[in-house]
């Protein structure tokens, strides 16, 4: 079985810049530089035919570079509790169109569509019922942002899941237009 999603990666000195904030929060599981990354669709678990399938129907969707700003934190939650933070991307109305692109490409193939709201994000830590507050990290970065970079590609990633979390392989890379 192949673990797969879509995916984005930002400059190294957008990572690198994100990297440096973080900290601050007990307990928190920090993403590393090779993790962070702009999910446009989680697929899930397949089998290879259908991985092959997924490749050549990525390799249809077109869309325009986009030019993106990191902006702002955040935190997702489960039952009312804090289960990751993430820092924003901005405009979301480009990375959603190029979402919804992929979404449809894969619909076409056979696989659900994406039912969550789609939210443009980059996670930069998951958090378990041990970890401290997130208050502090998002007072003091609520007003995060960058220089404005460019997306020229999308990526097709496989995940693998280990002891130390997952790793992220490459697996082909689509040009944006």
């Amino acid at each position: 079985m192949h673990r797969l999603f879509v995916g984005l990666r930002p400059p190294a000195a957008i990572r690198q810049r994100l990297l440096s904030i973080m900290g601050g929060v007990p307990g928190a599981r920090w993403q590393d530089d090779d993790q962070l990354h702009v999910t446009l669709r989680y697929i899930g678990e397949v089998q290879r035919p259908v991985a092959e399938d997924i490749a050549l129907a990525l390799g249809q969707v077109h869309w325009p570079r986009i030019d993106a700003t990191v902006s702002g934190v955040g935190e997702f939650d489960a039952r009312g509790r804090p289960n990751a933070l993430w820092a924003g991307i901005a405009p979301h109305e480009p990375l959603k169109g190029l979402h919804r692109k992929i979404d449809q490409a894969l619909v076409r193939l056979g696989l659900e569509s994406e039912r969550r709201a789609y939210l443009p994000h980059i996670t930069l830590a998951r958090m378990n019922a041990a970890a401290g507050s997130n208050d502090r990290f998002l007072a003091d970065h609520a007003g995060l942002s960058s220089e404005r970079f460019t997306f020229t590609h999308f990526t097709l990633f496989e995940s693998h899941l280990g002891s130390a979390g997952a790793s992220y392989e490459s697996v082909a890379r689509y040009p944006l237009d």
